[in-house]
This record gives C-alpha cells, sequence and structure tokens, in this order.
C-alpha cells in the first residue's frame, strides 16, 4: 500500500489557530498533544486513516534553543502534515483554498 505525505507551512495563523480553520472547514476534530520532543501539536484522523497533524515549526530543543521541525522551510511558523493512504480522497483542493497556507512538498512511500 501506498502513502501520501503532503507538508503545507503558513505565517498567517498559530498552530492553535490553524487546526481550529480545518476542524471547522473539514469537519474533524483536533486533540491537542503536548511533547517533550514536539511541544504542543494538534492531531486529527480522518475515517479513511488519513492524519492531520499541526505542528508549530519551533520545537524544544535539547539545549534549551528551539530547534525547527522542517528545518528547510525556516521562514515557516508553523507545519501542516497530511499522511494518508494513496487511495484517498486527496485535501489538497480543501488545503489550497486556504488563503495563507502553502503547499512546500509530496513525496510517496
Amino acid at each position: 500500500m501506498v502513502t501520501a505525505f503532503d507538508t503545507y507551512g503558513t505565517n498567517a495563523y498559530t498552530a492553535q489557530e490553524l487546526s481550529d480553520l480545518l476542524a471547522s472547514r473539514l469537519t474533524v476534530a483536533f486533540t491537542e498533544h503536548d511533547s517533550d520532543y514536539l511541544g504542543i501539536y494538534f492531531l486529527a484522523t480522518l475515517a479513511d486513516t488519513t492524519r492531520i497533524h499541526v505542528q508549530p515549526n519551533a520545537i524544544p530543543g535539547d539545549d534549551g534553543e528551539d530547534d525547527l521541525y522542517e528545518d528547510e522551510y525556516p521562514e515557516m511558523s508553523v507545519v501542516l502534515l497530511v499522511t494518508s493512504p494513496d487511495s484517498a480522497v486527496p485535501l489538497n483542493a480543501e488545503l489550497s483554498a486556504i488563503e495563507g497556507l502553502t503547499w512546500l512538498r509530496s513525496l510517496r512511500d
């Protein structure tokens, strides 16, 4: 089974604001998580097993300084990670319609 990994970024929203916006547009529920490694992030899982992960790009570093979750995109303050079965209906159209959200890359495994 092929899995799709799509990454988006934004400076227009905080992680909380973006997860709230996505929850209302996609009719999904996000759960807030607090991780020593990732900090506070938001996660939703759709019926087709698609996972939507909203994450601040600055994450707690080992040395007390923040590291970047997506160091290839230092200009993005928040990243949105979508992991879905390749057979799932893509969310690209819905996500592309959100002003201030930029598609960064797509990978298939």
